[in-house]
């Protein structure tokens, strides 16, 4: 069986094939799954790379979608055929988080073996079904960005028709964002550096665009947008660098869910105003199992498909890595066998 390993140091140039790795039939309680597909997320990259360190050399990515092609005695929810897609949080079956997923050590492609394999066994919890009629490619998309997203806008932030909804960027989780909102009948704002991108989101619905290069003061712009009131939801990937304007943009009473660091680590907190809107402040790690099956069910309910930039071959996965790194894509990068 096939599989794409980095070494223990990381590096884009340490990740090899790996044809010496077997996935063992499932025991109880366990599913095998010929995984056809995966999807790139900033998390992976962290791991391919080095800045998240590795205990041993570890078979890549956190998404993976496929066929079950065994199950495992009392195995009931899925039989062989099914097609399925993996969780990113495989112990974190419903509910609120907890310490249990206070860190990635039952992460795929990260604290245990990822998805770049032909075959994988697992828990048949570390499951859920893909949406009925999508490609493989196109299920490998929803583990982490597209369930971050959905988390962040309807678990967690009780969206509602009319609302204002800001994604920052044109990746994964903010065109879910605006995939998602436009589903409730939300108003949706984005903002990039690309003006080609950003007609590219206009044709998938956004309702306002912004060039946050050429208008660096672009809460402005949200505000004249909604009337001086602000949106009610801000999906943050961008960290320090971009808080305070979110923070500016954000409604009293509104929430800016914390989703990615792309601007660095640490920085300064707009607290005074933070306090004074009364905002809501979240960091996100996407979600639970539960959350997943409701995603998956809204997703068949509405006519709505991933956004895929690229597709690689798993054998170009650090090259595939390399034009992500590039920050060249609009939605997701995948890799198939």
């Amino acid at each position: 069986m096939q599989s794409i390993k980095v070494k223990r140091a990381g590096g884009l140039e340490n990740i090899y094939l790996s044809k010496d790795t077997e996935s063992s039939a499932p025991v109880k309680g366990e599913v095998k799954v010929k995984i056809l597909a995966s999807s790139l997320n900033y998390h992976d990259y962290l791991v391919a790379d080095g800045h998240l360190p590795l205990e041993q050399e570890r078979v890549l990515l956190s998404d993976g979608a496929g066929v079950v092609v065994a199950v495992g005695q009392g195995v009931t929810e899925f039989k062989v055929g099914d097609h399925v897609v993996s969780t990113f949080f495989p112990q974190w079956l419903s509910g609120s988080p907890s310490h249990a997923v206070g860190d990635f050590a039952k992460t795929p492609g990260d604290g245990i073996d990822g998805m770049a394999a032909e075959y994988v066994t697992r828990d048949a919890s570390a499951f859920t079904v893909a949406p009925k009629g999508w490609s493989h490619l196109e299920a490998s998309t929803i583990t982490t960005a597209g369930l971050t997203a959905w988390r962040a806008l309807v678990s967690d932030g009780n969206l509602k028709a009319g609302e204002t909804i800001v994604t920052l960027g044109t990746g994964g989780v903010s065109l879910a964002a605006l995939q998602i909102g436009k589903m409730f009948g939300a108003k949706v704002i984005v903002t990039s550096s690309s003006d080609e991108k950003l007609q590219s989101a206009k044709a998938l619905g956004a309702d306002h665009i912004i060039n946050y290069k050429t208008n660096p003061e672009w809460a402005k712009d949200v505000l004249a947008i909604t009337d001086g009131k602000g949106a009610e939801h801000i999906i943050e990937v961008g960290g320090p660098g971009t808080l305070a304007q979110s923070v500016e943009s954000v409604a009293v009473g509104g929430n800016i869910y914390l989703i990615g660091v792309l601007t660095g680590f640490e920085g300064n907190l707009p607290t005074a105003q933070l306090m004074f809107k009364q905002t809501r402040l979240q960091g996100l790690l996407v979600g639970s199992r539960s959350q997943q099956q409701d995603y998956v069910k809204a997703l068949e309910a509405n006519n709505v498909r991933p956004v895929i930039d690229k597709v690689f071959d798993y054998g170009s996965l650090a090259d595939a890595f390399r034009y992500q790194v590039s920050g060249s894509h609009f939605g997701k990068i995948c890799v198939q066998w």
